[in-house]
């Protein structure tokens, strides 16, 4: 997993230097796709007895998302979720969300947790510049009445269209790290050296992590998420939001923080 990561790392690096959108996409697809044939070939071989130096059994993490009463909390939780399932880990959620718990393969929580750190920085540091830019300021979205039920029009606030942007932001990167694992899977179906399907790889690794989430977790319930009127779909903060993530750089693992850093509510 070393040499992965050293590889990783150097994609990431590309990705950071680079002006050119189209090969900063580039360089985060084929991280994640990295990351991916990484997890096939330690399942593969955690199947095969032949782990070697790999930890051999999965393990939880806790994240710190935010301090409680911050807006951003929900959607940072949102992020953290899609990097998470993405990187066959599994989440449960604080009922204030302002931590997450991360059950998963130790290779994978390392990715989930290095690809979250970087990209919800990135994610409000983008918010704050269209922000303000001010074009949200003109402009309206339909949203439900919660007295009436109703679809009422209403004036985008800087909180709704700062909500509209986290939005759109999480279901562009979610698309994108799916397209990535996707592609790498196929990539290792079609290998001479592939003994079986990535599915069936990955299958046994996945009940233990599931297994092991059922004896370990505490949850109850299902976490709310956000539950504000603004939508990913609503005015030019969901152009952006989606922009923003498809043009989205990775840290480098090395930059992996010990602990979250504050972000903007």
């Amino acid at each position: 997993m070393s040499v992965t990561i050293e590889r990783i790392s150097a994609l990431l690096m590309k990705a950071e230097r680079t002006d050119n959108e189209h090969e900063a996409d580039a360089y985060l697809m084929k991280a994640q796709a990295l990351a991916t044939l990484a997890s096939i070939d330690l399942a593969s071989a955690r199947a095969k007895g032949h782990e070697g130096q790999a930890p051999a059994d999965p393990i939880t993490r806790t994240v710190t998302i935010g301090e409680k009463g911050k807006r951003a909390n929900t959607h940072l939780v949102s992020l953290f979720v899609v990097v998470a399932h993405n990187n066959f880990t599994m989440v449960d959620v604080a009922a204030d969300s302002t931590y997450v718990i991360a059950y998963g393969m130790p290779q994978d929580l390392d990715v989930t947790h290095t690809v979250f750190a970087s990209l919800s920085v990135q994610m409000a540091s983008t918010a704050q510049t269209y922000l303000e830019k001010g074009q949200w300021r003109s402009e309206t979205f339909r949203a439900r009445s919660r007295t009436t039920g109703l679809l009422v029009t209403k004036r985008f606030t800087k909180q709704t269209a700062r909500a509209a942007f986290y939005r759109a932001f999480v279901a562009r990167i979610d698309e994108r790290l799916q397209q990535a694992r996707e592609q790498a899977m196929t990539e290792h179906d079609a290998s001479e050296n592939a003994d079986s399907t990535a599915a069936v790889v990955l299958r046994k690794s996945e009940s233990e992590v599931r297994s092991f989430h059922r004896r370990m977790s505490d949850a109850r319930g299902r976490w709310g998420g956000y539950r504000g009127a603004a939508s990913g779909r609503s005015g030019s903060a969901a152009g952006a939001g989606r922009a923003a993530a498809s043009s989205a750089r990775l840290a480098g693992p090395e930059e992996l923080p010990q602990g979250r850093r504050q972000l903007p509510g």
